[in-house]
């Protein structure tokens, strides 16, 4: 592949950016997440296209965790192939978060949410994407075991290391979010943003007042799985096709396509027709115009599902929407 010089046009584009919370950041409506389709057992020319796409058209946001692959660390491998072959010259204008809370690791410091499984496991991180820190570190999710105070003082170490500019939560209940938020703004160095599944099929961050307390704290909200994995697209209203992520049974199970589930996605995709959209458009549209939302974060394995997705930025409000 030639050398890439990014499109002078960036930033003058559809792309259009939100401050998140009460910071200095602002990120872009639509980010991309690298949970699928950037690991070591997907082609590197794709994954390299698809990334070049998204800063050409505004995408600064590139979010990723330690286990993201497949195998576990390959898709911040190919980051770093990344940084090396494309994107150096840009590196400040790239806002480049990664986690740590989900298995990475045998044995007991490779998992949770102890200050030394966190500490060893940015430190990978970076080696793997070649870079000096990143923007944004995130608690990938929540121990009940270990000291909250524990995880939280690592991130706050963390940022005074230098090893990150921000620090994030993901998928934290409520009381533990709230304690988080006032245990990091106590120490200067407050949540930048949490992390949950929005959709239009789990409204959880809302009705269990995640988004009302981001609000309150002005912290800001990114929404991954913003498709439910795929089911708020065209392709399950017909069956289940043989190619397909349900069909593979690991993120996507057949039992979660119910009666109750398809006659709900019917029903949304008959709205989108009638605003004009597909019904992946109206869904990612939908998160962007939830009150508190940042951005939404979205997978791509080609750049033509990436160029349906970015039509989301422009979508029209919405008056109502069938539950």
């Amino acid at each position: 592949m030639n050398e890439y010089v990014a499109d002078p046009q960036r930033y003058e584009g559809v792309m259009k950016y939100n401050r998140c919370g009460r910071s200095g950041v602002l990120l872009p409506r639509v980010s991309l997440g690298f949970w699928h389709n950037f690991g070591g057992v997907d082609p590197y020319d794709r994954s390299r296209e698809i990334t070049r796409y998204a800063f050409d058209h505004g995408i600064t946001h590139f979010d990723l965790a330690n286990n993201y692959g497949p195998p576990y660390g390959s898709a911040e491998e190919t980051l770093g192939r990344l940084m090396d072959d494309d994107f150096r010259p840009y590196r400040d204008e790239l806002f480049i978060s990664t986690k740590a809370g989900y298995d990475m690791w045998d044995g007991p410091y490779g998992n949770w949410g102890s200050r030394k499984y966190l500490m060893a496991s940015l430190d990978q991180s970076l080696k793997r994407m070649h870079l000096d820190y990143v923007d944004l570190f995130y608690s990938h999710r929540y121990d009940p075991e270990t000291p909250l105070e524990e995880t939280l003082q690592a991130l706050v170490d963390i940022v005074r290391k230098g090893k990150a500019l921000y620090v994030g939560i993901s998928r934290w209940p409520l009381e533990a979010t709230r304690f988080a938020f006032q245990y990091l703004k106590d120490r200067d160095v407050p949540c930048l943003i949490y992390q949950g599944r929005l959709n239009m099929l789990d409204r959880a961050p809302q009705d269990e007042g995640i988004l009302d307390l981001c609000q309150q704290e002005g912290v800001g909200f990114i929404s991954f799985s913003p498709l439910a994995q795929g089911l708020l697209t065209d392709r399950y209203l017909n069956g289940i096709p043989e190619d397909s992520r349900m069909s593979k049974g690991k993120f996507l199970k057949e039992s979660m396509l119910t009666d109750e589930v398809l006659a709900k996605i019917k029903n949304y995709n008959a709205e989108a027709q009638q605003r004009g959209e597909t019904l992946a458009e109206m869904a990612l549209a939908w998160i962007l115009h939830q009150k508190g939302v940042t951005s939404v974060l979205v997978g791509a394995s080609s750049t033509a599902q990436l160029q349906k997705n970015l039509r989301c930025v422009d979508a029209k409000p919405f008056t109502s929407l069938s539950k």
